[in-house]
């Protein structure tokens, strides 16, 4: 696991060293991928529809984690009383897709081909964007891993279909995941006031199965209802928009949108979704740290992935 716990003679406090995931591991060869979690970063913003800067999403969610970096003995939850990503959570950071300017095609072609290379090693891939668009490419390669449904937590409905030509954009990803056969059906939650998708889109979506939900809906209806509602033994792939997040805790972000969730309402949720389905992937994106000067948006993914994978490990121990 590298020099990263205090057994090795180091503090290694969290501003020390190079600033991979909780510093684990950089693994530099796609072909030798030996984890049970592989990080994969897709500095991608040529989707984004107005601000930019979501290019510097990865970078800046890896520094974040540096803070919980707890080395072997994992960390440890007084509430839960349990503890989260022992040693024996094997999690590696693969550094980043390269991204070529101006070339969407392209961009998102080496993110396709990083996700599935945590894929064929059996890993899972944890993709930290980047705008939305990223998504397409991480969806795309699940192509031979059966069937998944998409949990969504977001802003925004992102179920435009096309729009002047623009069909791989950050208003596009839910549309494209839709259109898979092997994505059986997606939950949107946390989706609110003015949207990027016109009335059809949302028409479109539930015509296809989409359980759409917004932040004051999944408040009424409660985390246990909500969970419920994703069906029973379905494997999911989260995607996870920071602009989900209210901007008063989240303001790092191209698209914010006021009304927006608090931290443990989405935490919790994680929680019993990782306990009650096999979550076999996630991205996080639209992180654009420059609007936040606090880094408080970076810090909240950072947090959010590492709980996540916490409850998943978990939750496989305790089957």
């Amino acid at each position: 696991m590298g020099n990263h716990g205090y057994d090795s003679g180091r503090l290694d406090l969290p501003f020390v060293g190079i600033s991979t995931f909780g510093k684990r591991p950089y693994v530099s060869d796609w072909g030798n991928i030996d984890a049970d979690v592989a990080i994969l970063g897709a500095p991608f913003d040529a989707g984004t529809q107005w601000r930019p800067g979501a290019r510097f999403g990865p970078r800046s969610v890896r520094e974040a984690s540096t803070l919980f970096s707890f080395g072997h003995g994992g960390a440890y939850d007084h509430e839960d009383d349990a503890t989260y990503l022992p040693g024996d959570v094997r999690i590696v950071d693969i550094g980043d897709a390269d991204i070529v300017h101006t070339d969407t095609m392209k961009s998102h072609a080496n993110i396709e081909t990083g996700v599935r290379a945590i894929l064929a090693a059996g890993a899972r891939p944890v993709t930290i964007g980047g705008d939305h668009s990223i998504n397409i490419p991480c969806i795309n390669a699940f192509d031979d891993q059966g069937e998944i449904h998409v949990l969504q937590i977001d802003a925004h409905l992102d179920f435009v279909d096309e729009r002047h030509g623009v069909r791989f954009g950050h208003g596009n990803p839910m549309r494209r995941a839709a259109e898979k056969p092997y994505v059986t059906g997606l939950t949107q939650l946390g989706i609110r006031n003015v949207s990027s998708t016109a009335k059809e889109g949302y028409e479109d979506a539930r015509a296809r199965g989409s359980d759409i939900l917004s932040v004051r809906q999944v408040r009424k209806l409660g985390t246990d209802s909500v969970a419920g509602r994703i069906p029973p033994g379905a494997r999911l792939y989260v995607t996870i928009d920071i602009d989900a997040f209210c901007p008063s805790i989240a303001p790092g972000t191209g698209t914010p949108s006021h009304g927006g969730f608090l931290y443990y309402e989405v935490l919790e949720l994680m929680q019993l979704v990782a306990h009650n389905h096999q979550i076999v992937g996630i991205d996080l994106v639209e992180v654009a740290p420059a609007y936040d000067p606090t880094d408080s948006t970076s810090i909240l993914a950072a947090q959010l992935l590492l709980n996540t994978l916490g409850f998943i490990f978990h939750a496989r121990k305790a089957t």
